[in-house]
C-alpha cells in the first residue's frame, strides 16, 4: 500500500464522508401539519383529558407500543428526563443506593441524585462494555434499591440475567437504552426487559427529533406514576382516589406536539433507519476481523446489536504504536474515529468531591460509596488505552466509502512499523 498520508502520502478515504441525517420530507409534512392546526402543546397541568398531552404525543405514544411490543410508553423531553422520572416511579428516596455502570453518560449515574439517591459504580463486561452481572451482585447491600443497566453503544446488556437478579432480591432494574433502539436479547426488545426502559429521541441517536425520550414499562401503576412526574402530578394527586404521593411532585419533563409529530415520522421507517446503520457497522467488522491488534466489536450470542457506535479494541503492545498514534493516522486517512469514549464517571469533579446538592456533601455522606481511582479497572482501561471509537450515526458512508474506511485500517496498520518509528523520532504531521 502506498505511504502513510500522516507521512505525507494520500488519504485513502478521497472524499470527506456525508453526515447522516434523516430529517426529510416526512418530517418537515409532519411539522407543517401541527403548525397548521395550531396546537403546539395539548397538556395541562390539571385533572382532565389534557393531562395525558395532545393527539400527537399519544398518537406517538401508541405507535411505540407497538413497534416496541410494550403495554405502555410515556413521551418525555429528553432521555435524561426520563431517567429522572424512572427514579421518581420506583420510589428512590434519600440514601437509597443505585447500581450503575462506571462507562456511560452521566446522566445515568445523576438520575438517582434527584432524588437523594446515591450512585454505586460497577465495572463493565471486557466483551460488552455492559454491566458485568457478577460484579452487580456482589455490590448489592441493604441500602440497594435498583439496578440501571445501560446498552452501551447499541448492544444489549445482559437483561435478562439483570432482571432474574432484580427479581430475586425486590430490586428495580431500569434500562438506559438510548442507544440501543431494536437491539434484542433473546428476541425481546432492549428496553422492554427492565421495569422501566428509557428511550431517546436526541438528535444525535438512531431516531430523532431534536429533543425527546421514551419510558416503556409493562406495570400500570408504574406507568402513571411517571405520567404524574412529567406533568405536575401534585395537581392531579388524589383527584381521582388514594395514589402514592413519593417523588410525584412538580415537574414538566412534557413533549411537544411538533417533537412528537418528527417523531412520528421517524419511527414510521425505523426499521430502514436503524437496519442501514447496522448494515454499515457489520461491513466495517467484516472487513478487519481478524487484523493484527485490533479486536472488533462484539455480539453476544442471541443479541441483536443495534450499533450507535462501533468500537475498536487496540492493543498498543501487538501494533506496536499508541492508540493515539493509531487515532492520529486514521483521521489523516479520512477514517474519523475518537479515543475513549467518556471517563469513568467517577472522575468527575461531583463524585471525587462527593458534592453534588448543596455544599454538605448530599447525597454521599462520609462514609458512602467508594469513588476512588482503581475502583474499575476494565472501564479504566478500555477508556484510557484501548477503545477507538467510530460514530455509526454521525457519518452516512457510501458502500465505496466504507470498502476505503476498511482499507485505510489495514494502511495504517500494515504501515505500524514506519508509524512507531515516526512516533519515536517525533515526526508525525500536526494535527
Amino acid at each position: 500500500m502506498s505511504k502513510l498520508a500522516i507521512l505525507g502520502g494520500s488519504p485513502t478515504v478521497a472524499d470527506p464522508l456525508p453526515i447522516f441525517n434523516t430529517i426529510g420530507d416526512d418530517e418537515k409534512k409532519a411539522v407543517l401539519d401541527v403548525l397548521d392546526n395550531g396546537l403546539l402543546s395539548g397538556f395541562y397541568g390539571s385533572p382532565g383529558k389534557e393531562f395525558l398531552g395532545g393527539p400527537a404525543v399519544r398518537a406517538l405514544e401508541d405507535e411505540w407500543c407497538e413497534l416496541f411490543e410494550c403495554r405502555h410508553a410515556v413521551s418525555v423531553n429528553s432521555a435524561t428526563s426520563g431517567l429522572v422520572a424512572a427514579m421518581g416511579a420506583i420510589g428512590i428516596a434519600p440514601g437509597d443506593e443505585v447500581i450503575v455502570p462506571a462507562w456511560t453518560m452521566s446522566a445515568t449515574a445523576v438520575a438517582p441524585i434527584a432524588y437523594g439517591g446515591v450512585p454505586v459504580f460497577v465495572d463493565v463486561e471486557d466483551a460488552t462494555y455492559c454491566l458485568d452481572p457478577e460484579k452487580v451482585a456482589a455490590a448489592i447491600t441493604p441500602q440497594t434499591r435498583a439496578i440501571i443497566a445501560v446498552n452501551l453503544f447499541g448492544h444489549p446488556a445482559e437483561l435478562i440475567a439483570l432482571r432474574a437478579l432484580a427479581d430475586s432480591k425486590g430490586l428495580y432494574l431500569v434500562e438506559d437504552n438510548a442507544q440501543g433502539p431494536l437491539a434484542r436479547e433473546r428476541g425481546r426488545y432492549a428496553g422492554t426487559i427492565g421495569h422501566i426502559g428509557v428511550f431517546s429521541l436526541n438528535v444525535h441517536k438512531h431516531l430523532q427529533c431534536g429533543e425527546g425520550g421514551i419510558c416503556t414499562t409493562e406495570d400500570d401503576d408504574l406507568a402513571a406514576r411517571l405520567q404524574m412526574i412529567r406533568n405536575h402530578g401534585e395537581n392531579v394527586a388524589g383527584v381521582e382516589g388514594e395514589i402514592n404521593l413519593a417523588n410525584t411532585f412538580g415537574y414538566n419533563l412534557r413533549m411537544t406536539e411538533t417533537t412528537a409529530a418528527i417523531a412520528r415520522a421517524q419511527i414510521a421507517r425505523a426499521d430502514s433507519i436503524i437496519n442501514g446503520r447496522i448494515e454499515i457497522a457489520r461491513a466495517l467488522s467484516k472487513g478487519i476481523a481478524g487484523t493484527t491488534g485490533i479486536a472488533i466489536p462484539h455480539e453476544r450470542k442471541d443479541c441483536d446489536h443495534a450499533f450507535y457506535l462501533w468500537t475498536l479494541r487496540l492493543d498498543a503492545e501487538t501494533l506496536g504504536v499508541s492508540r493515539r498514534t493509531m487515532q492520529r493516522a486514521l483521521a489523516a486517512e479520512g477514517f474519523p474515529s475518537f479515543e475513549g469514549y467518556v471517563a469513568p464517571l467517577y472522575r468527575l469533579p461531583m463524585f471525587r468531591e462527593r458534592q453534588a446538592i448543596g455544599k454538605n456533601g448530599f447525597p454521599f455522606g462520609n462514609s458512602g460509596p467508594d469513588y476512588a481511582e482503581g475502583l474499575c479497572p476494565v472501564t479504566e482501561r478500555l477508556h484510557d488505552t484501548e477503545a477507538l471509537v467510530y460514530e455509526v450515526c454521525a457519518w452516512d458512508p457510501t458502500s465505496g466509502q466504507q470498502q476505503q474506511m476498511v482499507d485505510a485500517v489495514h494502511k495504517v496498520v500494515e504501515h505500524r512499523i514506519a508509524l512507531r518509528d515516526a512516533e519515536a523520532k517525533g515526526a508525525l504531521h500536526a494535527d
